[in-house]
């Protein structure tokens, strides 16, 4: 309507139309303060119906249907219907108190007919705001319930496949328990008799006492994972941790490996003991790959750090002359790579110069 505006005659005054289109300039902020640009309108329409800038121009109820849409579409119904009752009150009282309702009507300059003209557009207008807030409303409920649907259907998976691997380290246990508990007992029962015989060799016994040792810790591993030694009168062997480097040092040693090591003062101060715990069982894979692959080579095992990163360096040498290696699976070196990550650390593995 601002062309009939701006054509009539007479030419209404500069500030008259000024203050015609002030009224949609609060809009602007109908999203982020809905309630002030609406009482602002409001405040805008009474001034002009009450200055008259312009001859036989009255604003009507259209632009105060914008912000009463707006403040019903983004405020709750117990804010926004008072106030859209307040703004009716408002502009009916400057209609009233000006006397424009006693000029005829004119639908080609939006002039308002009657009070019912107000009531029923400021009504409609209320009624298509809340109804695109309800269904705003209802669409963001779907969203979070189709995201809640989501992270429990992601729980569900990690918790079927946390139940699987239990079932499968549980078959495991009884399918190995029983073999590893006969070797560490064939292997106490070799080490007594090689003690104790006529031409005891002191090489052999110790290797059949490094069996008999690794049967049971293979053993105590396997219970700890399972959870089966939960009794106060059982004691399990401690969590491995970089401490106990030297023992792992020595089957590798044992193994026919010459090992050579060296463990920063700095790395017993690492961030956190799962990180420690972290890098033993790292060294042990990496050296059980040393064995399983090079064969009795040489090794070098370097573990610094300090109260922010802990380093792990294994380093073999060439594979030893005649060695078959034994074919792997590549767990081991994804279970390294998944302890790394835990920690958001990187893993490096591959051949590198002479080893």
């Amino acid at each position: 309507d601002m062309a009939t505006v701006v054509h009539r005659a007479p030419e209404p005054a500069a500030w008259g139309v000024a203050l015609w289109g002030a009224q949609t300039v609060p809009l602007l902020w109908r999203r982020t303060h809905p309630c002030l640009a609406l009482a602002a309108m409001t405040v805008l329409y009474a001034a002009f119906q009450a200055t008259s800038p312009i001859a036989g121009k009255v604003p009507g109820p259209f632009l105060l249907m914008l912000g009463v849409y707006a403040l019903a579409g983004h405020v709750r119904a117990r804010v926004s219907l008072p106030g859209t009752v307040l703004c009716l009150v408002s502009a009916l009282t400057a209609e009233a108190l000006t006397g424009h309702w006693r000029q005829p009507p004119s639908l080609g300059s939006l002039e308002p007919i009657s009070a019912t003209t107000f009531v029923f557009f400021l009504g409609l207008a209320w009624a298509s705001g809340y109804g695109r807030r309800r269904i705003g409303a209802d669409a963001d409920r779907l969203r979070d319930l189709n995201r809640r649907l989501a992270a429990e259907q992601e729980r569900n998976a990690r918790q079927a496949v946390v139940a699987e691997r239990a079932r499968i380290a549980r078959d495991l246990h009884d399918v190995v328990a029983h073999h590893v508990s006969a070797i560490a007992v064939q292997a106490r029962a070799a080490e007594d008799v090689l003690a104790t015989g006529p031409l005891p060799d002191t090489t052999v016994v110790e290797s059949v006492g490094l069996i008999a040792r690794s049967a049971d810790t293979a053993l105590v591993e396997m219970r700890r994972l399972l959870g089966l030694l939960s009794f106060r009168d059982q004691r399990l062997a401690p969590e491995p941790s970089l401490d106990h480097l030297g023992p792992l040092l020595d089957t590798a040693t044992a193994a026919g490996c010459r090992v050579t090591s060296r463990v920063t003062p700095g790395a017993q101060s690492a961030p956190s003991p799962g990180m420690r715990v972290s890098a033993y069982r790292i060294v042990q894979e990496a050296l059980t790959n040393v064995v399983k692959h090079a064969g009795p080579v040489g090794v070098s095992v370097t573990v610094r750090g300090d109260a922010s990163r802990l380093t792990v360096e294994v380093v073999n040498g060439p594979a030893a002359p005649g060695h078959q290696p034994v074919p792997g699976s590549g767990r081991g070196l994804m279970g390294m790579r998944e302890r790394v990550a835990a920690f958001d650390g990187e893993l490096t593995a591959g051949v590198c110069e002479g080893g």
